[in-house]
């Protein structure tokens, strides 16, 4: 596709994801959303009042793919239907952009990830984390080597529950994979990215402890963790850590990425948008922290609730729509966060330390 080509979108699933990639498609040049697809007739009106002007409405993702009106398409339908909603869409070869996570399970990811290694379009994993300018920026920080050998990694999210979403799906772990793949497949993915290598066993500490403890669908009690502690070894003896709270609404920063090394540590915080170096000084010597902040555009930062990454990872896609850029996010990182996410699952449901090997990774 030539870069003065409009690209026509569609979006399967009409949720607040999908309302951010509204927006965020607006910003980009030459893109336009075209088509909807939504079972519930109220979601797809919140979504064709945010495109704001003649968009066309399907009933379910097979439909839209056979209109004709799409190039590409956004997957933001709740994550146990991603593998059904897929299967048409690339039928009908258009480029997919596919919400985190790829799947629920890890034969339904690995499925995906089997179809998508020999699709002749665009087809990437939506990681918004990797996005965000402050992120970005440290990472290309650790990876040159500001913090001399990367040892050790640790992450942490302290944030709100879960919202409400249509149907309550997000209340149970057979509809979301369990927290540790819907919400901490992004941060895991983070730690592949960060590290450069693979993850060879998991150990999980977790539990719902707070949230939802009085809510109840059809007599049922929901079943997804709201804290836990997960560390990670990697492959080249990396150690990784996530810490996950969500009761902590009033936290400072959301989200803190610490990185430490033999020379030094740097930390970004979201939403501060710093980058703190703090190099060895030797016992009792003064300290010679140094902070940097980085810059997200106003528009980008108003146009999600992911630290400006959805404007940027859409820039990032089109390129790559338009054989300018490479297909930063692949299916098969897609896959590799789940089966990250389901060994953390299985480890705090379990109580024990699961071996990737386990899970044919």
């Amino acid at each position: 596709m030539k870069s003065s080509e409009t690209i026509r979108w569609g979006i399967v699933g009409s949720g607040m994801m999908a309302i951010e990639h509204i927006a965020n498609i607006g910003l980009t040049e030459n893109a336009v959303v075209t088509a909807l697809a939504d079972p519930v007739a109220s979601s797809l009106d919140r979504a064709a009042a945010a495109v704001g002007g003649d968009v066309a409405r399907f009933a379910d993702a097979a439909a839209l793919a056979a209109s004709g009106l799409c190039d590409a398409v956004v997957v933001a339908s709740p994550n146990f239907t991603h593998v059904d909603v897929l299967p048409p869409l690339m039928d009908a070869r258009l480029h997919v952009l596919c919400e985190k996570p790829l799947a629920t399970t890890i034969d339904d990811a690995r499925a995906v990830a089997v179809a998508a290694a020999g699709y002749e379009r665009v087809f990437w994993t939506a990681m918004e984390y990797r996005f965000m300018p402050p992120v970005a920026e440290f990472v290309r920080q650790v990876h040159d080597g500001r913090t001399g050998k990367l040892q050790m990694l640790s992450i942490r999210e302290h944030r709100f529950p879960f919202l409400v979403k249509v149907g309550d799906w997000n209340r149970f772990s057979a509809n979301t994979g369990g927290t540790m793949v819907e919400k901490c497949c992004h941060f895991f993915d983070m730690m592949r990215l960060i590290v450069g290598a693979e993850p060879v066993r998991v150990f999980c500490s977790g539990a719902m402890d707070v949230n939802h403890q009085d809510e109840r669908y059809d007599g049922q009690k929901p079943d997804i963790i709201d804290n836990s502690f997960t560390t990670v070894d990697f492959a080249n003896g990396v150690r990784a850590m996530l810490d996950l709270c969500m009761f902590a609404d009033g936290a400072e920063q959301q989200e803190e990425i610490v990185a430490v090394g033999s020379e030094a540590r740097l930390d970004v915080l979201i939403p501060a948008g710093d980058i703190v170096h703090s190099p060895r000084v030797g016992f009792m010597n003064p300290k010679n922290t140094s902070r940097a902040h980085v810059e997200t555009p106003a528009a980008a930062l108003k146009a999600g609730q992911h630290h400006g990454s959805t404007f940027f990872q859409h820039q990032a896609f089109a390129a790559a729509v338009r054989g300018g850029g490479p297909v930063i996010v692949s299916a098969d990182d897609g896959l590799r966060a789940v089966a990250m996410g389901v060994a953390a699952e299985t480890s705090a449901r379990e109580h024990r330390v699961v071996e990737m090997s386990e899970l044919g990774l």
